[in-house]
């Protein structure tokens, strides 16, 4: 009975310490989710801001061959 329950014990133990260690590997991807995050929202913006400045309007646009 001894020896089960030391067994138990140590499994614990090691339950415990691979959650925390768990616990640490998520909080830090959801830091590393949260900057990705924010830098594509920002490459999105500039995105949005240069693209107006690249297109031509209707009347630029030259009619194609065929027109």
């Amino acid at each position: 009975m001894e020896e089960r329950i030391i067994t138990l014990e140590t499994k614990i133990a090691f339950q415990e310490h691979l959650l925390e260690e768990l616990n640490q590997i998520v909080t830090r991807q959801q830091e590393e989710i949260s900057v990705l995050t924010l830098g594509l929202k920002k490459l999105n913006e500039q995105i949005k801001q240069m693209a107006p400045a690249n297109l031509a309007t209707i009347e630029q646009e030259t009619p194609p061959p065929h027109y």
